[in-house]
């Protein structure tokens, strides 16, 4: 599971707005001058970042508590929203060229609306309103008033 640290900033009904800094690992990598996330945090500025989460640990505003989502959610989150829309205009692009007998114009506009057709998909497929790709509250980070002195 991967995991963040961050504080409730506001309550929803049954859900809060957990607010945490984006921070880079980019000190401790290997492979950081050759990538660019390194360009990305710095660009950044390591700005607040908010996400809506169900409070399933009953937190409140103010409490500092861990999220995490499944690397296989992820996983899998990252391959529909990446996936779908590339898939969908390589296969339009190559289905445009061979339509229009080879004409780069029309396998270019085909790309064009493959891509935009992949990410309408990924925009329904969004909405249909299952949780399985979504962060969720792992605990509530609080010192409890019995073992303060």
């Amino acid at each position: 599971m991967i995991t963040e640290t961050g504080k409730v900033v506001a309550l929803k009904g049954d859900r809060v707005w957990v607010q945490t800094i984006r921070a880079s690992a980019c000190q401790s990598c290997v492979a950081r001058n050759g990538c660019g996330q390194k360009v990305l945090a710095a660009a950044t500025g390591g700005r607040a970042n908010q996400i809506l989460v169900t409070n399933t640990v009953n937190a409140r505003v103010g409490d500092e508590v861990t999220i995490g989502i499944d690397e296989q959610a992820l996983l899998g989150a990252s391959l529909v929203v990446y996936a779908i829309p590339l898939i969908l205009m390589v296969v339009a692009s190559v289905f445009g060229h061979h339509l229009s007998g080879g004409q780069d114009l029309a396998a270019m506009l085909s790309a064009a609306g493959g891509l935009a057709l992949g990410f309408l998909v990924v925009r329904i497929l969004q909405r249909r309103g299952t949780t399985d790709y979504e962060p969720r509250l792992v605990r509530v980070n609080r010192i409890s008033s019995e073992n303060c002195l």
